[in-house]
């Protein structure tokens, strides 16, 4: 196990390098100068020619890269073009967004995913099966910004003033704020890898609230959070109820789950004990897979429901060619997904003991 983890972690280094390396070319090679996005009708050749050198445009993609990396090993991002503030900071405002929206689409999808491919396997060529599949094809079917435009419709419009309203965009209703976790706790003098943790926690807003104990913050950033997340998760979901099925389905067709009928065992521990935990596997993968597409994906979920967020401010950096905010997300979105699939690539020992990770 140790080595298996230590073997996963070295491979990291070229995967992150092999992801750099494509962003840093592809974003080079858009056509359009950052230069005239930036100042418009104030570019001229001469101001053009000092931006370029001031951010090491004018350089080669080669040098540029090799001078990229050496400041990202000294743990410097650099500063966004655009804003003009360093893309640390710009990543502790934003990812924590996407993240508590990840988190909660990935339950979402996960928890009404493997209930309903469960129900459609157990009622195999019924009409609950049939019903259940046909409401899968047309989640996956489903674009992700005409589900948040009708949740939003519904929710916000046709249901306003009843206890089934949600809002339909920001984040915190009007009036709420995420007070600093360092000056609540009298951490301001924390510098380096630890105050940049406690900043993305305290930007946060629902741990924010449950670390402060004002759990308004937290029950309004959750209701705001509802329909973004069932917009963004549904596919995943319907993706999920499928692969369930499917591996629910294989299991309950093998010798030992006979056997164990032939035994006389109750029908609901044959299916937790014995068919549920040997059907997990490609479960736990495609749940994997899932999160790395909901951090990337959130895209337009977030800019129909305003949430400021990790897309929308790569959409912003993509179109304003600021290489520098574009790189630091992709660093990043890469180092979660990453460890997202070694987190279930162990967990595979755990829901089969016959797997020995070497």
């Amino acid at each position: 196990m140790t080595q298996f983890l230590i073997r996963r972690l070295i491979l990291l280094i070229p995967v992150l390098m092999g992801i750099l390396l494509v962003t840093f070319v592809i974003t080079r090679l858009v056509p359009g100068n950052p230069c005239y996005v930036m100042l418009g009708e104030k570019a001229t050749a001469e101001t053009c020619n000092d931006f370029m050198h001031r951010y090491g445009l004018d350089k080669s993609i080669p040098e540029q890269f090799v001078r990229y990396m050496y400041n990202l090993v000294r743990g410097d991002f650099g500063d966004s073009i655009k804003d003009r503030r360093p893309i640390t900071t710009i990543i502790v405002e934003r990812l924590p967004m996407t993240i508590e929206l990840t988190i909660l689409a990935m339950l979402f999808a996960s928890f009404f995913g493997i209930i309903l491919g469960v129900v459609s396997a157990l009622n195999r060529n019924s009409a609950t099966d049939t019903v259940t599949m046909i409401g899968a094809n047309i989640g996956v079917s489903m674009p992700v910004f005409w589900l948040g435009l009708l949740l939003a419709y519904v929710f916000a419009l046709l249901l306003k003033d009843t206890p089934f309203s949600l809002p339909p965009s920001s984040r915190l209703s009007a009036g709420m704020s995420m007070p600093p976790l360092a000056k609540v706790w009298g951490l301001e003098h924390l510098t380096g890898v630890p105050a940049f943790l406690l900043s993305l926690i305290s930007n946060s807003a629902i741990l924010n609230g449950l670390l402060t104990g004002n759990f308004a913050l937290t029950y309004d950033a959750l209701r705001h959070l509802i329909l973004p997340a069932v917009a963004v998760g549904t596919i995943s979901m319907a993706v999920i109820a499928r692969m369930t099925r499917s591996s629910l389905l294989d299991v309950l067709g093998q010798d030992y789950i006979r056997t164990a009928r032939a035994k006389g065992l109750a029908h609901r521990l044959i299916i937790a004990k014995h068919a549920l935990r040997n059907a997990w596997i490609p479960i736990v993968t495609i749940i994997g897979l899932q999160i790395g597409g909901l951090l990337s994906g959130a895209v337009l979920t977030e800019t129909i429901f305003s949430l400021p967020g990790v897309g929308s401010r790569m959409v912003e950096a993509i179109l304003g060619r600021d290489y520098p905010v574009v790189q630091g997300f992709a660093v990043v979105i890469a180092v979660i997904f990453v460890f997202t699939n070694l987190f279930v690539d162990l967990s595979y020992v755990y829901l089969d003991p016959r797997i020995r990770l070497k």
